[in-house]
């Protein structure tokens, strides 16, 4: 049975039963599609840990914090002192009776606090081991840490508040705003370990 010139298989190719020409058109083809191929998905895809963004993007290994104020405490009173730079940024916080001071437990930075992965909650051996994301332990990989205060009143970069558990000179990486509507979901649900917290 005569065959139809214009197609050839994969294999005849391969074994050279069909014109040079013809071969290296099918070559080219091939290495135009891979190239294509590597261009439209090669800037979609995530970079390995440690390694930069051929766009320039951030690294994922590393990045900086600066804190923007401290905590100061004087006697009974918790003060939450940020940097003169960062005064206006306070603007329009007073409407809020309460916000969330997240600060760096510096007290804990060490190596071998930043590589505890699993602590008893609270620090009582009573309460199942259990993974630092499920706790707020200050042994964690990314030493954060956050509470929910009142705001007393606002003097100009310095901030009363109540309820803050941070030590004096806590370095202090931000402020948030608390609202209720976002911030306190309902129909939660915790561990029985946590319900043995009391309420501050």
């Amino acid at each position: 049975m005569e065959r139809n010139s214009e197609f050839f298989s994969c294999k005849e190719a391969i074994a050279g039963h069909v014109p040079r020409s013809f071969r290296q058109t099918l070559i080219s083809l091939a290495a135009g599609m891979f190239l294509l191929l590597a261009c439209l998905g090669g800037s979609d895809r995530q970079p390995a840990w440690g390694q930069e963004k051929s766009n320039g993007g951030a690294v994922m290994s590393q990045i900086t914090i600066n804190p923007v104020g401290r905590v100061e405490r004087r006697g009974e009173k918790i003060f939450v002192v940020l940097k003169p730079d960062y005064t206006e940024s306070l603007d329009g916080l007073e409407g809020f009776s309460h916000l969330w001071v997240i600060y760096w437990f510096h007290g804990n930075d060490t190596p071998e606090k930043r590589r505890t992965l699993k602590v008893h909650p609270r620090g009582n051996p009573a309460n199942p081991l259990t993974g630092v994301f499920a706790t707020r332990s200050p042994a964690r990989p990314n030493l954060i840490g956050m509470d929910a205060c009142r705001l007393i009143k606002r003097d100009g970069n310095r901030l009363e508040v109540e309820g803050l558990a941070a030590w004096d000179e806590t370095p202090v990486i931000d402020l948030k705003p608390y609202l209720p509507q976002i911030d306190s979901p309902a129909n939660t649900t915790i561990p029985k370990w946590a319900r043995s917290i009391p309420p501050r």
